[in-house]
C-alpha cells in the first residue's frame, strides 16, 4: 500500500527528526505515496526555530524539493493550521490565496497547483482504496 507522510517536509532542508530523509522520501516514492507539506515555521526553517517566517522561500525551497523527489503527484499541502504557528504569509486557510500567488509568481501553473491542492489526494485515495 501506498505510504504517507501527511505533515512533514525534507529532512535535508530542515533536520528534524519530524521530517522526512531523502531515504524516507525514496520510499514513499517507490510505494507510490504521498507527502504533505507542513505548514509550521519550526518545519520549515532552515534553523528549525520557531520564528516566525516573513517571506515565501523556505516554503518553496520545501516544495521544490519534494517534488524533485517525489515528483509532482505524490505532494499535497498537509497544512497543520490547529497544531502549530505558520508562516506570517498564510497566517490560516484564508492565506491559501496569497500563497498559490506566490507559488504562481515562482513559476508553478495552475495544473499544479491544482494537484498539490487536491488532486493528488484525490489519487491517492483511489490507489489506496482503489476505485
Amino acid at each position: 500500500a501506498p505510504l504517507v507522510a501527511t505533515h512533514s517536509n525534507a529532512h535535508a532542508l530542515t533536520p528534524l527528526t519530524r521530517n522526512l530523509t531523502d531515504r524516507q522520501l525514496d520510499v514513499i516514492r517507490d510505494t507510490d505515496g504521498m507527502v504533505g507539506l507542513n505548514f509550521g515555521n519550526i518545519f520549515l526553517r532552515p534553523d528549525g526555530r520557531y520564528q516566525t517566517i516573513t517571506d515565501w522561500e523556505p516554503v518553496l525551497a520545501h516544495l521544490d524539493y519534494l517534488i524533485a523527489k517525489l515528483g509532482e503527484d505524490r505532494v499535497g499541502f498537509g497544512s497543520d493550521f490547529d497544531g502549530t504557528a505558520v508562516p506570517a504569509g498564510i497566517g490560516d486557510a484564508a492565506g491559501m490565496p496569497d500563497m498559490m500567488a506566490a507559488l504562481r509568481a515562482h513559476g508553478y501553473n495552475d495544473a499544479l497547483l491544482r494537484k498539490l491542492g487536491h488532486e493528488n489526494w484525490f489519487a491517492l485515495l483511489e490507489r489506496t482504496w482503489g476505485g
